[in-house]
């Protein structure tokens, strides 16, 4: 029995399970990806800042709290940290009596030196008609 081609077959899916291991490790989202990704994972309204102000000047909605932070939980992802934010973003919005949120900031924090990253949110909370 030749093991040769065994063992290089084994190290070969090795090294591309290591790869989509690697590729799928990015420890950050640009703005327009949270943009598109964030509003479907929420339950809340999503607007953006000027959406927000469009509707407040129109009497449309109104700020319930401004400035609102929230640090989400650390996933195994960056879709995993978003997951964590939109479920924390809404249960902020449900507690302030909203249905909205506005999103204002957002970062990925490095945490335990080069362990992972962690997700700080910004918004306004936002009780809309």
């Amino acid at each position: 029995m030749n093991r040769v081609p065994v063992i290089a077959g084994l190290c070969s899916s090795f090294f591309v399970g290591v790869i989509v291991l690697l590729s799928s490790c990015a420890t950050t989202m640009t703005p327009i990806e949270v943009a598109a990704k964030l509003p479907t994972m929420t339950k809340s309204k999503y607007y953006s800042q000027a959406q927000g102000e469009e509707n407040v000047k129109a009497g449309k909605c109104k700020y319930l709290v401004k400035n609102r932070t929230y640090v989400a939980q650390m996933g195994m992802t960056v879709i995993d940290d978003l997951r964590f934010g939109a479920k924390g973003i809404d249960q902020w919005v449900t507690m302030d009596g909203g249905n909205a949120y506005v999103l204002k900031n957002y970062s990925w924090v490095t945490v335990g030196g080069h362990e992972g990253t962690q997700l700080h949110i910004e918004f306004d909370t936002m009780l809309c008609e």
